[in-house]
Parts: C-alpha cells; sequence; structure tokens
C-alpha cells in the first residue's frame, strides 16, 4: 500500500485452480453487465478471480477461504459474481456463498472483506506491503506468508517500465522450492488433497482514474517459467 493518496497501489495476485475447470485469459468478458471491466473469467460459473475497472480506479481479486457455514449446498452461488460487483462498487453484505478473501482496490486505498460463513469482516491494509492467502491478512501461520512477506515488503519497485521486476524476482527466487512445499509460491496444492494449481500470474497498478494490469499464463500448472 503506498503511503500517499498520489501514489499507485501495487498488486501481484497468483492464481491458483483446477486445470480443468474452463478459464479465459484477462479481457472483456461482461460487455453487457459489467460494461468496462476487464478480468480472467471463469468460463464454468460465469464469474471472475480478478476483475478491474479502469475508469473508476478499482481492482478486486478473489481467494478462496474455508468455512463453518451449515447452508445447504444447493442454496449456495458461486464467489465468482464477488469481484464483478465490487469494482461497480458493491460489497456483499450477507453473502450466499462459501467462504473467501476479497481483495478490494480503490486508488490508493485498499482493504479485504472476509467471509468464514458465519461472519463478514473487513480488514483496511495500512501502507506498506502485505499478503493475503486463504486465512488473514499476514498471517505469519501459513507458510508462504512467513516465508516470503519480508522479501516483498524490502524489494524495491520503480516508478515506471516494469516496475514489478523485484516482485518477480522474487516469484524466480521462490520458484526454487518444489511446488508441493508449504512454503511454495507457484504451487501444487494436491498432496494437500485439493486440485487445484498455479495457472496464471496477473501485476496491477491502481490509481483513481487507471488500471494497468498485465497478465501471464504458467505453460505449465505449477511451474514457474517466468514474467
Amino acid at each position: 500500500m503506498p503511503s500517499s493518496a498520489t501514489e499507485p497501489t501495487r498488486v501481484l495476485a497468483i492464481r491458483d485452480e483446477d486445470p480443468d475447470r474452463p478459464w479465459s485469459p484477462l479481457g472483456r468478458w461482461w460487455p453487457e453487465s459489467h460494461g468496462g471491466v476487464v478480468g480472467v473469467r471463469d468460463v464454468r460459473a460465469g464469474g471472475a478471480w480478478l476483475a478491474a475497472d479502469s475508469d473508476r480506479g478499482r481492482l478486486a481479486v478473489l481467494l478462496n477461504r474455508a468455512d463453518v457455514s451449515t447452508v445447504p449446498e444447493s442454496d449456495i452461488v458461486s464467489r465468482g459474481g464477488l469481484a464483478l460487483e465490487s469494482v461497480a462498487g458493491r460489497t456483499p453484505e450477507h453473502p450466499r456463498t462459501h467462504g473467501f478473501n476479497l481483495v478490494e482496490v480503490e486508488g490508493s486505498h485498499a482493504r479485504v472483506i472476509s467471509w468464514n460463513g458465519a461472519r463478514v469482516d473487513r480488514t483496511p491494509l495500512a501502507p506498506g506491503t502485505h499478503m493475503v492467502a486463504h486465512d488473514d491478512v499476514d498471517d505469519e501461520s501459513t507458510p508462504r506468508i512467513a516465508r516470503w512477506l519480508e522479501d516483498f515488503s524490502t524489494a524495491v519497485l520503480s516508478d515506471g517500465g516494469r516496475w514489478w521486476g523485484p516482485w518477480i524476482d522474487v516469484l524466480e527466487r521462490s520458484a526454487a522450492l518444489e511446488s508441493v512445499d508449504d512454503r511454495a509460491l507457484i504451487r501444487d496444492n494436491r498432496p494437500h488433497g485439493y486440485p487445484t494449481q498455479s495457472l496464471l500470474v496477473c501485476v496491477a497498478s491502481v490509481s483513481a482514474h487507471a488500471v494497468e494490469v498485465h497478465y501471464r499464463a504458467l505453460r505449465e500448472p505449477g511451474h514457474w517459467d517466468g514474467f
């Protein structure tokens, strides 16, 4: 997070998903319902993992989170609409979804909305670098956060050009770990009981009236090959 309202918010996001679940790359997939929004679309449910509205200076990224919901599965709706609604300025109050962490960025401000199936929490992000996975913000009980938060925090980003280079360097170093390692950033979660693997990386710069997003799909799920 920037220390000044005149500076952009910078984001790096890694998507883990089942490689067999179809998805579409960064594009304008919702011209009728969300005109002007670009995002990475989940083909099956029609929603987005990441969405951005440049005119409004908004970006949203969705992560799954465990929940304690007792709602019947037939009454649960997809989480995919959350990022789209977020960049339209509509924040969930009473979600009918499974648990999530929703990172919401608007210009130089950001927060994480968390839903555990029973309670919605809103965590404003203070100036500085933060990491979010499937638990709380900067949660050091998450091995990848405990291992890499300091590295991302001390990486000095440039003001222009490929500003994201120092963060990508951290990803490059992290790839020395096996993708099944709990500390890995580029992941293969199958040994942990989930069918998901890292599929793509996005970086974004968000200011009050513009969002710049760069996208890179991995050639092989769970294996880093550069950005």
